[in-house]
């Protein structure tokens, strides 16, 4: 019998929710004996290999190219999960979102104080994902199955989800997982 898969990635974030995953320490061997990793940094996939069991969703969306890319994780996987407060209420990228977005990109690239840039020229290559007029945390682009919240979520709240979901169970955590005070 095959193993599920889970895939991760990390949109408009700080990468601090994948390191939270990598502090479940030597537990990270029992989770690659239960599943097989897919689209994610652990294994450096950075397409599908196959249908996941488990999406997991750092990072709110920023860009066009986090928004593709969290609509492809909602296509692929059964369950979806918001990792951390970036995905779940865009956390501090969202902090851009009270200042219109043509007066952000003057600032940073034309009238910041460290800016040295004569031209006044705002980079405009197609290369460059196109910014959204704001952040927008994961569950107002797709459909998401569950939240957990932290910034990051401690490595035992995802040890718990995670090993919850792959026994068939529901997420249930205990309050001491996500309290903040």
């Amino acid at each position: 019998m095959s193993k599920p898969r889970i895939a991760t990635t990390s949109l408009c974030g700080c990468f601090g929710c994948h390191m939270s995953l990598l502090d479940i320490d030597d537990r990270i061997l029992a989770l690659a004996e239960l599943v097989t990793f897919d689209r994610s940094p652990i294994n450096d996939y950075k397409e599908f290999q196959g249908r996941c069991a488990v999406g997991l969703i750092e990072g709110g969306c920023a860009n066009a190219e986090n928004v593709h890319v969290l609509r492809r994780f909602r296509e692929q996987c059964d369950i979806l999960i918001s990792v951390g407060d970036c995905a779940i209420s865009g956390g501090l990228p969202a902090l851009r979102n009270m200042v219109p977005l043509a007066e952000c990109l003057r600032e940073a690239y034309v009238s910041g104080p460290s800016v040295h840039n004569p031209a006044e020229r705002i980079p405009d290559d197609p290369e460059i994902p196109l910014l959204l007029d704001k952040v927008y945390p994961a569950h107002e682009v797709v459909h998401i199955d569950y939240h957990l919240p932290g910034c990051p979520p401690s490595a035992d709240t995802l040890w718990q989800a995670l090993t919850a979901l792959l026994g068939g169970k529901s997420i249930e955590l205990p309050y001491a997982l996500i309290k903040y005070d």
